[in-house]
């Protein structure tokens, strides 16, 4: 299963924000060109994760971002569940539809294969992505020459 470039990023920021050090507030552009992610697609990532209720986005001077609580202790499987949603991966309704949907059993396979795959995540917390030696690497992320608007 390939998850989409939307999830990438919101895992992505989800670590990072894992080990800011006590009273780090990095705003969302800082995080963009730390990650050489364009800053559009940060900013719709920091949304849909203060949504979710994991990252706390606080405005104006002194702002920054948190992770929340819970957004430590989620699994990762909650998350891309909630990203990636729940649709079929094969298109079987299609113009024209699938000839062989009314007797394939594909469907069926690819639905079990999805939820494998996210009962694998389920074990996976973003505190144990954060955890060394991964940590030693999202801690030293500086602002890269990236500039963070490209598209």
């Amino acid at each position: 299963m390939r998850l989409t470039a939307f999830t990438d990023v919101s895992l992505r920021l989800i670590m990072r924000l894992a080990v800011a050090r006590e009273g780090e507030l990095l705003t969302t552009r800082t995080v963009a060109t730390m990650l050489a992610v364009p800053y559009t697609h940060m900013a719709k990532a920091v949304a849909r994760m203060a949504e979710m209720g994991l990252v706390e986005a606080r405005r104006g001077r002194g702002g920054g971002l948190l992770l929340t609580d819970e957004g430590r202790r989620v699994s990762v499987g909650a998350i891309v569940r909630e990203l990636e949603g729940s649709g079929d991966l094969a298109s079987c309704e299609g113009d024209p539809p699938c000839p062989l949907r009314s007797a394939c059993r594909l469907r069926g396979a690819l639905r079990e294969a999805r939820e494998a795959f996210y009962a694998s995540l389920d074990a996976v917390t973003v505190a144990s992505l954060a955890d060394a030696p991964a940590r030693e690497t999202l801690v030293l992320l500086q602002e890269s020459p990236f500039d963070g608007e490209q598209e």
